[in-house]
C-alpha cells in the first residue's frame, strides 16, 4: 500500500511515464541524488509523451518553473508522471512531476515538477506540424 505524506496529501497528476531507481553513481557531494539526474529523467519522460503525443521525434526547448521540493536518496524508486498542458502548430508543454517512493518504505513524497516545452521535428531537425490528437486524448 503507497502512502503519501501530510503535506503530499495530492495524488501525482498525469501518467506515470518512467520509473528508476537513484543509484549511488548518481549522488553529489551530500550523498543526496543530483538535481540534474532527476531533471533528465523528467525530460526522458517527457519525451516519450512528447513522441507519442506528436507521431514522431520531438526535441526539449525549454523547462519553465523547475521546482526542487525534497531531495531524492540512494536506493528511492523515482516516479516520473507526465501531462500534456496544451499543443501549438508544432509544439506542446506538458506538465511533469517526480515522485519518490522512499527506500525500503511505501511512503511516497513528490520531489519536483516543471513544465518542459518540446517541439516536433522531422528528418531534417526542422520543427512539424502536431497531428490532431486522436479522439479521447490530452490536447
Amino acid at each position: 500500500m503507497t502512502t503519501d505524506t501530510a503535506s503530499d496529501a495530492a495524488r501525482p497528476q498525469g501518467e506515470l511515464t518512467v520509473r528508476t531507481i537513484a543509484m549511488p553513481a548518481d549522488t553529489n557531494a551530500n550523498g543526496d541524488i543530483f538535481g540534474g539526474w532527476v531533471m533528465s529523467q523528467m525530460d526522458q519522460a517527457g519525451g516519450i509523451a512528447g513522441v507519442e503525443r506528436a507521431q514522431g521525434r520531438v526535441v526539449t526547448v525549454a523547462v519553465e518553473g523547475m521546482t526542487f521540493l525534497r531531495p531524492v536518496r540512494v536506493g528511492d524508486v523515482l516516479c516520473v508522471y507526465t501531462h500534456v498542458v496544451s499543443t501549438g502548430r508544432t509544439s506542446m508543454r506538458l506538465q511533469i512531476e517526480a515522485w519518490a517512493r522512499r527506500f525500503r518504505t511505501q511512503t511516497r513524497e513528490k520531489v519536483t515538477e516543471g513544465v518542459f516545452t518540446f517541439v516536433a521535428i522531422d528528418d531534417d531537425g526542422r520543427p512539424r506540424p502536431i497531428p490532431p490528437a486522436a479522439p479521447g486524448l490530452s490536447p
